[in-house]
């Protein structure tokens, strides 16, 4: 475990047990939530743990003096991200080649995630998965432990100038805590994988196959065993365009052959995307991050499952439908397949033929364009018409504004909020 002494407002990592050294600090320090001003900041402290399952508890001093600070940034969250980056490249310009060279295709992804974080302060679970996560994905980008105070200190200057109205010390110093929880878990994260595991895997493409004009069912074989869970998504990077990184969910379940499988729809201006649906081929090789996610299916509950799957989000939920049959439960599982078109059904057979082998699975399918032989209408009002489904687990992927609405239609239908679980994967860049 890397550990801080106390007292110490540094967010730079001491050396342990699972932690790779940090250099020593320079004569101008690199950053950190370290001396933006004279004084220093306080101590860091981490905030203690939200009480167990089933306790409800006001939110911590800590949480609401950030969401604050994060509802006071969003009217201007373009221009606070602009001033982050240009903090973090103008008094770290090295770290520049971390980042690929058209910054407008994933400028906002690091400041998102920091965000993202913070708003999870309360959730110790939730928050742990999601820096570990965020850890191990850093990898593949060649983030060390040293590039986190520069990050800290640049966060900290575009808060402090986008959110003025509300900034002062003791907002401050919530940041300050926010940030050693979060770089330190990512930090241990990072330094676990790289013990077990690569920071990125090569993979030659063994399978292109175009189903429709703008989606390719992509099959790779990676250069070392890739271990993941149905339900989860991976980092992708093309050649073509280099540390330029997209995610996409595996379209199979786990299997001995260890190929992996993925669904990608060409969009526009879609970098990572329509490089692999136009221009990779069989024998091209691509790069994989780890895998990531928690849309995974609990095999300890009979629990049926009722999937959403718009446009190319039909592949985890594919996936997860093959992990329910390779164990055996039989449990029901109410499978929705939405799409624009008829035409855009491109899994429809594949999904009939999993229907015809168990009889716990019903597929059906919602088409906007209202097709004869189709549910017609928009995939989550649909599934909300046809309820209650408060018996059901809720799985939703797609679009965003899809997985948005549709957790508000399963919660309507009857299905509790924390019974359904999604992703935000980039699955149409």
């Amino acid at each position: 475990m890397c550990r801080r002494e106390p007292g110490n407002p540094d967010i730079r990592p001491r050396p342990g047990v699972n932690c790779p050294a940090a250099p020593a600090p320079a004569a101008r320090p690199v950053g950190g939530c370290t001396r933006p001003d004279s004084a220093g900041p306080p101590p860091f402290t981490a905030a203690p743990p939200p009480p167990g399952p089933g306790r409800r508890r006001a939110p911590s001093a800590d949480a609401v003096l950030i969401r604050r600070t994060l509802a006071e940034i969003a009217p201007v969250a373009d221009d606070t991200t602009s001033h982050f980056y240009a903090l973090l490249f103008l008094g770290n310009p090295e770290l520049r080649q971390l980042f690929p060279a058209a910054m407008d295709t994933q400028r906002d992804r690091l400041f998102s995630a920091l965000l993202g974080a913070a708003e999870r302060l309360d959730d110790s679970t939730e928050l742990s998965r999601y820096l570990s996560d965020l850890g191990r994905g850093h990898r593949k980008y060649g983030t060390r432990p040293e590039h986190y105070p520069a990050v800290g200190q640049s966060l900290l200057g575009a808060l402090a100038r986008y959110a003025a109205r509300v900034w002062d010390p003791a907002t401050r110093a919530a940041w300050i805590r926010a940030y050693t929880v979060i770089s330190q878990t990512m930090i241990d994260a990072a330094a676990a994988d790289e013990q077990r595991a690569p920071a990125w895997w090569e993979a030659e493409v063994v399978s292109h196959e175009l189903r429709t004009s703008d989606v390719a069912v992509i099959t790779v074989r990676p250069d070392q065993p890739y271990r993941f869970t149905a339900g989860q998504y991976a980092g992708v990077e093309t050649p073509w365009w280099p540390r330029v990184w997209r995610t996409y969910s595996f379209a199979k379940a786990p299997d001995p052959d260890g190929l992996l499988t993925f669904h990608v729809k060409a969009v526009p201006a879609g970098w990572v995307s329509g490089a692999l649906v136009r221009r990779a081929t069989v024998g091209s090789v691509i790069r994989l991050g780890p895998p990531a996610g928690s849309m995974t299916v609990d095999h300890s509950s009979d629990t049926g499952l009722l999937c959403l799957a718009g446009s190319t989000g039909i592949a985890p939920i594919k996936a997860l439908v093959e992990d329910v049959a390779e164990h055996g439960r039989g449990r029901p599982v109410e499978l929705f397949f939405g799409a624009r078109r008829e035409t855009d059904l491109y899994e429809l057979p594949a999904l009939r033929e999993l229907e015809r082998r168990h009889r716990w699975l019903s597929v059906r399918t919602v088409v906007a364009d209202g097709a004869e032989r189709t549910l017609a209408g928009q995939l989550p009002d649909t599934v909300r018409r046809l309820g209650p489904w408060r018996e059901y687990d809720g799985y939703l992927s797609g679009p965003a504004a899809m997985v948005r609405s549709g957790v508000s239609a399963l919660t309507s239908a009857g299905i509790p909020a924390e019974r359904i679980r999604h992703d935000f994967v980039d699955i149409r860049t």
